[in-house]
């Protein structure tokens, strides 16, 4: 055998039984964790959903939120300067529903960036004494939030967050959007995050997070994160930082999201976090995205004829079939794409570079 198939072995290896343990062991939203909607000693839920730009998002999510399982819930929602119809569709619900409550949202002050602006001016305005912030293209289910809350109350948690279910509906969604949890599951323990106290065990999604406000407060919340892209890490490391607890959890069906809605938006969303995620300097990120490419594409192009680099490549497609059932993604749809979304990797991880040396990031139609 070639020395470097010895050389990649390791990576492949590791990753098939990291994406084994996730499936088999990474703690899940599971709609049985729910025992009737009236459960004693559960308290205000302050449920908090930065809106900008949203009018294709807004009026589902709050159809979702106002039907769930959980009696004792404020909604509020802060329209961010939007320049479209979230405002008036949001307020239509406001005035049908007395728990919707609609803020405006400051002008953006410096060092802060819009999300965490947003998020912060909402804790600010919240009276519960759980804090859970949602994006507006996120998609609840019935008993989404009384699920999480008893999560909270029973592991004593400061923190739990949810990596929802991803939607995706084109091409140009598929060939980027299952990174996402392709890096997630088959790097980290998911398990780990919630039974090690290790920091290097932390991860979190800013599209469902729940904390008390109490490791709000201890943490510092999103003004610890002010100017941080990836505040979803930022908050993570800040609760483990404080000795709080965090727990991490796949949504499954129960909490599901359509992130982007083709491959420019898909692109352009990824280069946003991908290199600001890992916080390590540009040189060792890039050399990463090297070795991801010779450990998880290369052993494809001699498999047909060195048995080998065929092993490797099972091995490689065994463990995306172990991801994608985790994730509830088409496992079909990411082992023929696998190689596709593999070339890709590089190119969006140095455009990620690019994006941050720039200092410029355009979202939602705002350069921050």
């Amino acid at each position: 055998m070639t020395l470097i198939f010895w050389l990649i072995f390791p990576f492949v290896f590791a990753v098939l039984i990291v994406s084994l343990y996730n499936m088999l062991t990474a703690p899940r939203m599971l709609p049985e964790n729910c025992f009737g909607t009236e459960a004693p000693g559960l308290p205000l839920i302050s449920l908090l959903i930065p809106a900008r730009n949203e009018e294709e998002n807004i009026a589902r999510c709050l159809e979702l939120v106002s039907k769930q399982n959980y009696n004792n819930l404020e909604i509020i929602v802060l329209n961010d300067n939007s320049d479209d119809r979230t405002l008036e569709i949001a307020s239509g619900f406001a005035l049908a529903d007395s728990r919707i409550r609609i803020i405006h949202g400051q002008p953006l002050e410096k060092p802060w960036l819009g999300k965490n602006w947003a998020c912060h001016q909402l804790s600010q305005n919240a009276s519960g004494s759980l804090l859970l912030f949602i994006d507006a293209d996120v998609r609840l289910s019935p008993d989404a939030v009384h699920s999480a809350a008893l999560k909270m109350k029973k592991y004593d948690l400061g923190m739990l967050s949810v990596f929802p279910g991803q939607i995706m509906g084109s091409i140009g969604e598929y060939l980027i959007v299952p990174m996402m949890n392709w890096l997630l599951l088959s790097f980290l323990p998911l398990r780990k995050v919630f039974t090690s106290a290790g920091k290097s065990f932390a991860a979190a999604n800013g599209q469902f997070i729940m904390m008390t406000k109490e490791a709000y407060a201890i943490s510092g919340g999103h003004k610890a994160a002010a100017a941080q892209i990836v505040e979803d890490m930022e908050l993570a490391r800040k609760i483990k930082m404080s000795g709080l607890k965090l727990m991490t959890l796949l949504g499954g069906n129960m909490i599901r999201c359509r992130m982007y809605r083709n491959f420019s938006d898909a692109f352009t969303g990824f280069s946003k976090n991908f290199f600001a995620g890992f916080k390590i300097p540009a040189f060792y990120f890039i050399i990463m995205l090297l070795m991801m490419e010779a450990a998880f594409l290369y052993p494809f192009l001699p498999a047909l004829y060195l048995p080998e680099f065929a092993l490797l490549s099972a091995m490689i497609l065994i463990s995306r079939i172990f991801i994608s059932a985790s994730s509830g993604q088409n496992i079909l749809f990411n082992i023929l794409l696998h190689p596709l979304q593999m070339l890709l990797v590089p190119v969006i991880g140095i455009n990620s570079v690019f994006v941050k040396r720039k200092n410029k990031v355009i979202w939602k139609g705002r350069i921050y």
